[in-house]
């Protein structure tokens, strides 16, 4: 076999690695969706959730609690201070900086998060693009999550994200979000999700 036979085999092996497990939903797709998600609005004082993280195989490998305190700098910055309680015992926190752009595009920040996620929000969902620095035992790998939400009423979003690296997943985190206090809910019909 030639050197060329052996590097076209080769480059069409990593593009095959790169691309599994990388399609994505199109968000265009909620644009009619219901309720309409406001940022400033859900992420505005006290949010609980409940989450888990499963392997590509499904079995779930960690639980965990989020307690998540939402500030506002100005009109156009969201600040989310996470603080996650784990099954284990384990605790630890991540802090975005959100920066809405224009046109329902938003711009995240976090200590861990490579460069910048990028959000875009369409109808009643959220997605983000972005990088995390992920620590396993001693070592920390660069993760890719495809991330989104989706706002069910006024009070409550549900959130799925699956991880990959090199364009092979790896799993998945599930989480449920609920703002405290809230005064609305799941069962009021009119608030129910539009799904055209």
């Amino acid at each position: 076999m030639s050197k060329f036979n052996k590097l076209a085999i080769g480059f069409g092996l990593s593009v095959a690695l790169l691309t599994s497990g990388c399609a994505t939903q199109n968000i265009q797709a909620y644009q009619n969706t219901t309720p309409t998600l406001d940022m400033h609005k859900f992420f505005s004082g006290q949010i609980e959730g409940w989450g888990m993280f499963q392997g590509r195989d499904g079995e779930v490998k960690k639980r965990f609690y989020v307690d998540i305190d939402a500030t506002h700098e100005g009109d156009d910055v969201i600040i989310l201070d996470e603080k996650f309680s784990w099954a284990d015992g384990s605790k630890s926190q991540r802090i975005w900086r959100l920066t809405e752009k224009s046109n329902g595009r938003w711009i995240g920040t976090a200590d861990d998060v490579v460069g910048e996620a990028t959000g875009d929000v369409v109808g009643n969902t959220l997605h983000w693009d972005y990088v995390l620095n992920l620590p396993v035992e001693d070592k920390t790998y660069k993760v890719n999550f495809d991330d989104w939400m989706y706002l069910i009423n006024d009070d409550v979003m549900l959130n799925r994200s699956v991880m990959t690296k090199f364009g092979v997943e790896l799993g998945s985190v599930t989480l449920s979000m609920h703002r405290k206090n809230s005064s609305s809910k799941l069962r009021d019909s009119n608030q129910g999700a539009n799904q055209n």
